[in-house]
């Protein structure tokens, strides 16, 4: 077997793997079931924004868990100091997260340390620590991972602290455990394949598909459902504290747990035979059982309190040994509010207050739409590039557009394969992926019809032609990639959906622009190896007869329009300034369709139940809104999602209780309810303060590393004059961009910061052609004028540069016109983006590569630094 028909063989092997992978998701029902299983149900998941659902994010409250677990460790060590009889007055700590405490006697600080280091290993069976008298948290040397506790001395007060290697470790189990419970709680509900992964160190991301209404499960998972079991006292000192039942009757309680709820094993929510009302029984393991029958015996005609998540459900008086571990919890509960309660106490309780963050909901019928219109704009892009490619290659572009294709089916296969998800910024990366890919076969065109005007036969054109292309090539990915990556790394949800998307497509592009048009290409050209190649078209006659352009000429007049045109992006930025979503600036976004009211009625229904704050706007179709409620609005008007409660620290510090921060925006549901019985809520947005500047400082940050990783790449590649040039002028039609965002009054958003990445690496990207070209001229030629060299070198690539902008608008333009809101962010900057990209790249960076190697010159530098053959061959010169 050849070389040839080998490498032939080994693309095919690879297209098809590709196409297998991504068949499962246009196969056709007669044909599923002629298949396996596994095979036909692997196929693309639909994000949210495409099939309708709910998205919560809940943050894990630390704080409290912190708080939970030094007051039963200082409890232990407090009950230990008075075994052994060390006298100690106990203060109210300052810090939430600290104990402090006086020793009547100084000397006793060292069996205070010791008594702390047993207790320490005793209850949570970690190696011996080393304390010492300075803060804990930065001093002690504990292994990492290993529960550690320490002890400090601050004047005549001891402050007990937890260390920061105890506290990761305990976040870790917290949120493992937590992620299992809230696994387990959805399943009980019923959902259809709801999605619970961690978010970061201390957040859980639930995704339930088809839940337009998520107030139920957000009941369900705002609830940490601790129960434990606690006798009344009649004592009040350090050992007891207070809790309160629903009906704010008070009970004084022992702070000693005489049962956890961990040892329930079942629940369930019945009707009382006797009273005929909504009861939840349990039953209890068998080391549970034991206990109760035990505590019960030994303390009949007590009050045995049961309390779940700091409020009293009941406390009945024991008035018998009660056997078999089953019991039964009576209060006011509807039979709804039993089932939740027995179905939270069936799955056990949350080891970690959750709080939820950010909530996005879709309604289906807008998620239908999203892909009837990404569907449709992506079809249209798809077949615009096509179209466009025949029309200036011919036969050529064919080869291209079939290069094209493969790589689109090959994306698609490789996400199918890793189980991706498909969201509707996943849909715009798939029609970006294919205005930028066909750059790389513009550049291989270009390339050998250059190679064909020297009079080289089709063979050597071809051969020579993707040699000197693909060093291009790889650049300009290369540095794209580095955007794109960071979107990645600081992007949530859609937006590294949209990051992978680009990603998969410029890695297979180069496979299927370089391998593949290649192999194709030589196929094509297999019986004419010595005839010049017909490259030709009418669009080429057309671009071969425009005459060489001296760009230079009025260098000074583009550098001055250039540095207004930013001055004026700058002024717009100020004023009027972006218009931030709520991904920025937190708060409610509600898109709503209310037939029946007009905006004047909306905003005096809202007003008259105190929703002065929120803002309507119209958009789309007739009677269609876009409500926005800000961070005060939801702090005042709304209430709050629901409240968790800390650990209590003891009598002298008072109960940690921690509020849950959120929107509950179900009280202005109903109030729109009320006024329009028809109304459709097409999506829903709440986002809550603290993830807010978090999106606003990691997309500055991902701006910044993205200008600084490609500036390094392309300092490494080239020369300093030549990154510095390329990045400025990048610097230039970012905050062009960023002004035409500001005028046409586009929501700015993740959405939006995705676009301004991907001009980054498109724009670069741009720039990446033109400097090559500019390097490789003066390889060829360095006794030249560095003004004619670039003018040439701007000229060469003309075409091609021409040719990629109007491919990549021709995939985003559908997309601007008809996409709709969810993508309007996104395509409507890149088409700006394009343009002045483009032009930036004929004009601006050409004018300051020009400007910074004349300094260059003067300072008696060459431009390009020696190859490592010239350093070899002056080497070689030297006696």
């Amino acid at each position: 077997m050849t070389r040839f028909s080998f490498r032939g063989l080994v693309y095919a092997l690879v297209i098809l793997l590709g196409l297998l992978s991504a068949a499962p998701n246009i196969l056709p029902d007669s044909l599923r079931q002629h298949v396996p299983q596994w095979y036909s149900q692997h196929t693309l998941s639909l994000g949210l924004d495409l099939q309708g659902g709910s998205h919560l994010l809940l943050e894990a409250d630390t704080d409290a868990l912190f708080a939970r677990q030094l007051d039963t460790y200082s409890s232990a060590l407090f009950s230990d100091l008075r075994e052994q009889n060390i006298r100690y007055v106990k203060h109210a700590s300052k810090q939430g997260l600290s104990v402090q405490f006086t020793l009547s006697n100084p000397d006793d600080l060292y069996k205070v340390k010791q008594r702390a280091s047993e207790v320490s290993l005793q209850s949570n069976g970690s190696s011996a620590l080393l304390l010492t008298q300075q803060s804990v948290i930065q001093q002690s040397t504990a292994p990492k991972g290993i529960a550690a506790k320490g002890i400090s001395q601050k004047g005549n007060a001891i402050v007990l602290e937890l260390t920061e290697e105890y506290q990761a470790a305990v976040v870790k189990d917290a949120i493992d455990r937590s992620l299992e419970v809230v696994r387990k709680r959805l399943d009980e509900t019923g959902l259809t394949e709801p999605s619970v992964t961690r978010q970061g160190s201390d957040a859980i991301l639930v995704q339930m598909p088809g839940i337009s209404d998520p107030s139920n499960v957000k009941a369900l998972l705002g609830t940490t459902a601790q129960m434990r079991f606690h006798w009344q006292t009649q004592v009040n000192n350090n050992d007891s504290f207070t809790r309160s039942d629903i009906n704010d009757r008070q009970y004084l309680l022992e702070k000693h747990v005489a049962l956890e709820g961990e040892h329930i094993t079942d629940a369930a929510a019945v009707f009382s035979p006797e009273t005929s009302q909504p009861v939840v029984t349990f039953r209890l393991d068998n080391d549970g059982a034991r206990q109760f029958a035990t505590m019960t015996k030994n303390n009949i005609g007590r009050v045995l309190a049961v309390v779940l998540d700091d409020t009293v459900v009941t406390a009945p008086v024991i008035n018998s040994v009660i056997p078999g571990g089953r019991g039964e919890i009576t209060g006011s509960f509807t039979m709804s509010e039993a089932q939740d309660v027995a179905l939270m106490l069936r799955t056990g309780a949350l080891p970690v207050p959750l709080h939820i963050i950010e909530e996005r909901t879709v309604g289906p019928d807008l998620g239908s739409d999203a892909i009837e219109t990404g569907v449709k704009s992506g079809i249209a892009g798809a077949l615009g590039v096509l179209v466009f490619m025949l029309a200036i290659y011919g036969r050529w572009g064919a080869i291209a557009s079939v290069a094209l294709t493969v790589n689109m089916a090959l994306v698609f296969g490789v996400l199918t394969l890793f189980g991706a998800t498909l969201t509707l910024p996943g849909i715009a990366g798939l029609i970006l992926t294919m205005g930028m890919a066909v750059d790389a076969n513009i550049l291989i065109n270009e390339r050998i019809r250059e190679e064909t005007k020297k009079g080289r036969p089709a063979g050597s054109a071809l051969k020579i032609g993707f040699e000197k292309a693909f060093g291009t090539i790889v650049d300009s990915n290369f540095t794209t990639l580095i955007a794109v990556s960071l979107l990645f790394v600081f992007g949530s949800g859609p937006v590294k959906g949209f990051a992978v998307t680009i990603a998969i497509g410029l890695i297979t592009s180069l496979f299927t622009s370089v391998a593949l048009t290649k192999l194709l290409m030589q196929r094509a050209i297999r019986k004419h190896q010595r005839e010049p190649i017909n490259l030709s078209s009418p669009l080429l006659v057309m671009a071969d007869k425009l005459g060489p352009f001296n760009f230079l000429k009025s260098k000074k007049l583009a550098l001055s329009v250039s540095l207004i045109l930013t001055l004026c992006s700058m002024a717009l930025f100020v004023k009027p300034g972006l218009q931030y979503g709520v991904d920025f600036t937190g708060g409610t976004m509600m898109e709503i369709s209310a037939p029946q009211l007009s905006t004047e009625q909306l905003r005096t229904v809202l007003k008259e139940h105190h929703f002065e704050d929120i803002t309507i706007q119209e958009y789309g179709a007739k009677n269609q809104y876009l409500l926005r409620a800000p961070v005060s609005e939801q702090s005042n008007a709304l209430s709050n999602i629901g409240a968790n409660t800390g650990a209590n620290t003891g009598t002298n510090t008072d109960a940690n209780t921690v509020a849950t921060q959120g929107s509950n925006i179900e009280a202005l549901k109903q109030v729109i309810q009320d006024a329009d019985s028809t109304v459709v809520f097409n999506k829903v947005d709440v986002v809550g303060p603290k993830v807010s500047d978090g999106f606003a400082d990691l997309s500055i940050l991902a701006l910044l590393i993205a200008g600084g990783g490609m500036l390094a790449y392309l300092w490494f590649q080239f020369e300093a004059h030549f990154a510095t040039a390329a990045l400025l002028t990048v610097l230039l039609d970012l905050t062009k961009t960023i002004g035409f965002i500001a005028l046409t009054g586009i929501e700015f958003n993740l959405t939006a910061v995705a676009a301004l990445l991907a001009l980054i690496g498109y724009s670069i990207n741009d720039k990446v052609v033109v400097l090559d070209r500019v390097r490789e001229l003066l390889r060829i030629s360095p006794e030249r004028s560095l003004a004619d060299i670039i003018n040439e070198a701007v000229n060469s690539t003309l075409s091609r540069t021409v040719f990629t902008s109007l491919t990549t608008l021709l995939a985003l333009l559908p997309m601007a016109l008809v996409g709709g809101d969810a993508v309007n962010s996104f395509a409507v900057p890149m088409v700006f983006a394009v343009v002045i990209g483009t032009s930036s790249t004929l004009f601006i960076t050409s004018s300051l590569l020009h400007m910074l190697g004349k300094r260059r010159e003067q300072k008696g530098k060459a431009q390009l630094r020696p190859t490592a053959e010239e350093v070899k061959a002056s080497l070689a010169h030297i006696p």
